[in-house]
């Protein structure tokens, strides 16, 4: 189906007059309202573990943000699957602070499509310092976010 093109003019003229805009949005609109006749039985979609409407698996994108919600974000790029946080320093402890990042590698719900990394840093005379991250720590982050994705595929599909 091939959408209407508009001449320069034209769009000048509708840029100008906000109401002809809304009327050629409608027209423009009209034959894609055709489209949604034949109703589809999503639920065998809604079945998989594949939902990818986002570029990466939704029930780990969305599972990742829900983890880390509590950390500000610098970085949620839902077509390459990252989440890169800011520096968080927990209010109990504000002399280490742990930056997080999540990577999902695949469309599909697999414990092998998600991989966290994490920086740690402490406070050590006035100037922020690298220190080692447990390995234990990322793992328990991982286990926190497939757990979640789980469950959410669950609630979807339940």
């Amino acid at each position: 189906m091939a959408f209407p093109t508009i001449s320069p003019a034209a769009h000048r003229h509708w840029r100008r007059r906000p109401a002809a805009g809304l009327v050629l949005a409608a027209v423009i609109a009209m034959p894609l309202a055709g489209c949604a006749r034949h109703k589809v039985d999503r639920s065998a979609e809604v079945a998989s573990a594949s939902i990818t409407s986002i570029g990466v698996n939704s029930y780990l994108w969305r599972a990742a943000l829900e983890t880390l919600s509590f950390m500000p974000l610098t970085q949620a790029d839902s077509s390459g699957g990252v989440i890169v946080t800011d520096w968080y320093s927990n209010p109990g402890n504000p002399n280490e602070r742990v930056k997080v990042t999540v990577s999902i590698l695949d469309q599909d719900l697999r414990a092998d499509a998600l991989r966290v990394a994490a920086s740690r840093e402490v406070l050590s005379s006035g100037t922020w310092v690298a220190a080692p991250v447990q390995a234990a720590t990322v793992q328990k982050l991982e286990d926190i976010i497939l757990t979640k994705a789980r469950d959410l595929r669950r609630s979807d599909i339940g």
